[in-house]
């Protein structure tokens, strides 16, 4: 295979104006590669990737507004409104009125969404050990830790992360 045919997320050199950022290029493609592979191992689920972190979010807990939901999923309105619709119209999630709030929608899983629960473990106990093949338990325990660490610089930089805003109580913008 040459190099123009071959897939740019697998190759070892960054494009000319990542090479000043071979680790936040070797991110973006790990991440491009973690979702494709997530999406292939949730497919006879019938979710899409990200369908299943709201699903494992309400199997957690009884009811969550629907503001609430959106604020722990750090994802635009309308991405968590459309996840939303398409889990309801299959049968996997029940929005209803908060009797405390007429004016707020509390989202929760149907039994119905139970027969998944299962299946989304197996399919996420699949992704870790293809994501982590080839690295032992000390590798996979560096690793996270490193992850950790990286992900809290990346918070501390940008205070858009969960964590952040509710330490520092800002929401959004």
């Amino acid at each position: 295979m040459t190099a123009e045919t071959s897939d740019p997320a697998c190759t070892d050199e960054p494009p000319g104006a990542a090479r000043g950022g071979p680790v936040s290029h070797a991110l973006s493609r790990v991440a491009r590669l973690h979702r494709i592979a997530a999406a292939k191992l949730l497919r006879n689920t019938g979710l899409y990737p990200g369908q299943e972190l709201l699903m494992m979010h309400l199997w957690d807990e009884p009811a969550v507004r629907q503001a609430e939901l959106i604020k722990s999923m750090d994802l635009d309105p309308s991405t968590v409104t459309k996840m939303l619709q398409r889990l309801d119209s299959s049968g996997y999630v029940r929005r209803s009125p908060d009797p405390a709030d007429r004016r707020a929608v509390l989202v929760s899983a149907t039994e119905d969404s139970c027969a998944l629960r299962d299946e989304v473990k197996e399919a996420w106990d699949q992704l870790e050990e293809h994501t982590l093949a080839g690295l032992d338990d000390a590798e996979r325990a560096e690793l996270t830790r490193l992850l950790a660490k990286v992900e809290a610089s990346l918070c501390a930089e940008t205070s858009d992360c969960p964590e952040e805003r509710a330490r520092t109580g800002s929401a959004r913008g």
